[in-house]
């Protein structure tokens, strides 16, 4: 069901069962929505884990410059460069600080709810993955883990100064197609290098695909998160 508080995303929530005692809050990519990845939480496979919400939420709809102006849900508006590396996709920052306060709110709201931060994890693919890791690095409070796929740090340089270390050492899982023409893996590569040489924890995983998500990494997710839920 839509989360229809004023001040929140509107969100698809799925729960595995009832009192979640953990959250997961997946973000979708360009022109995507809460929905796509919905079908994702049976394939998971997360019967013998403790209940999770799964909490899905829709960006806003906005121009995008790298298609053409067209309007479509965007955590933040994105243009090409023409550069090489990680510096190839330039994103509006002021988007990107509101997508990652809009997150943090829904964090806010799960801590609410009963969940502590260190039982809820941030998820994100390409765009939603970009937001993810922006906001988790800066949020002031440990939490389970982050799950980037397909994806890459937006504005790298302010990491620096913005960084907190409660979520420096976290468990994160980073994942890429080995042919992915959209977002070329040896950006997301920079990426988790930079990251691991900065002293993240971060667990990497590359498949032979394009700009999607697979059955083999859906597997790997899964074994993923239920080392976290049955600690």
């Amino acid at each position: 069901m839509p989360d229809l508080l004023p001040d929140l995303l509107p969100s698809v929530k799925i729960e595995t069962g009832p009192q979640p005692e953990f959250a997961v809050i997946w973000l979708h990519g360009l022109g995507a929505d809460g929905h796509d990845f919905e079908p994702i939480v049976p394939e998971l496979k997360l019967d013998q884990s403790p209940a999770v919400r799964f909490i899905f939420p829709h960006a806003p709809k906005r121009p995008v410059t790298i298609n053409g102006g067209m309007e479509m849900r965007a955590w933040y508006d994105i243009y090409f460069t023409g550069d090489s590396g990680a510096e190839t996709f330039k994103g509006n920052q002021d988007h990107i600080k509101e997508s990652a306060k809009q997150l943090t709110d829904l964090i806010e709201h799960e801590v609410a709810s009963g969940i502590p931060p260190n039982h809820i994890i941030l998820a994100g693919f390409s765009q939603g993955g970009a937001i993810s890791l922006y906001a988790g690095l800066r949020y002031d409070k440990p939490l389970a883990g982050m799950l980037a796929l397909s994806t890459y740090l937006p504005m790298p340089e302010t990491l620096a100064d913005e960084g907190v270390p409660a979520n420096k050492t976290i468990p994160m899982f980073m994942a890429h197609g080995l042919q992915d023409a959209t977002i070329p893996i040896a950006v997301g590569k920079a990426t988790e290098e930079k990251m691991t040489q900065a002293g993240h924890n971060i667990e990497w995983h590359q498949y032979p695909m394009a700009h999607s998500v697979s059955t083999d990494e859906i597997q790997d997710i899964s074994v993923w998160l239920k080392k976290i839920f049955n600690k």
